[in-house]
């Protein structure tokens, strides 16, 4: 049986109502970040996968300098280290690029992002385990820390 016309694009005018409702209602859950932790500092699921990469890189560094008195010199030295994964040796992060530097005592790491706002700050880590970050340039050492 065969509805009448107006009922039939009545309830085509509800679908389309309810479908505008619900894009309008994923895409403010996809521009609200959802903080991982309590005290979480990243401002976007982007900044909080570089901060962890960051940590896992630190996390690593200091369990093989309890091993080997020394630092790592290579992303690639760290694999198989704490969690620290030959896949986490590639340096196109999505957002960031990730730059790893040795040095005599000691290593640098930033996580530079390929667009620069807000929401896609620059950070740094060395030897000392400290996060940096900077919302202009990219962060160093005289960076603000990461709180």
């Amino acid at each position: 049986m065969r509805l009448p016309y107006r009922l039939r694009s009545g309830k085509r005018v509800c679908g389309i109502a309810l479908l505008l409702v619900a894009g309008t209602l994923i895409s403010l859950a996809q521009t609200t970040y959802q903080p991982k932790f309590k005290g979480d500092p990243a401002r976007s699921e982007s900044e909080a996968n570089a901060l962890g990469y960051m940590r896992t890189v630190i996390r690593a560094q200091q369990q093989y300098f309890k091993k080997n008195n020394k630092y790592a010199p290579t992303l690639a030295d760290l694999v198989h280290t704490g969690s620290f994964t030959k896949r986490m040796t590639q340096t196109d992060r999505g957002d960031y690029t990730v730059s790893f530097h040795s040095r005599k005592d000691g290593y640098e790491l930033t996580m530079t992002p390929k667009q620069v706002d807000a929401e896609h700050r620059a950070f740094y880590a060395n030897e000392d385990g400290v996060m940096h970050a900077d919302e202009t340039k990219a962060a160093d050492e005289n960076s603000p820390a990461v709180k």
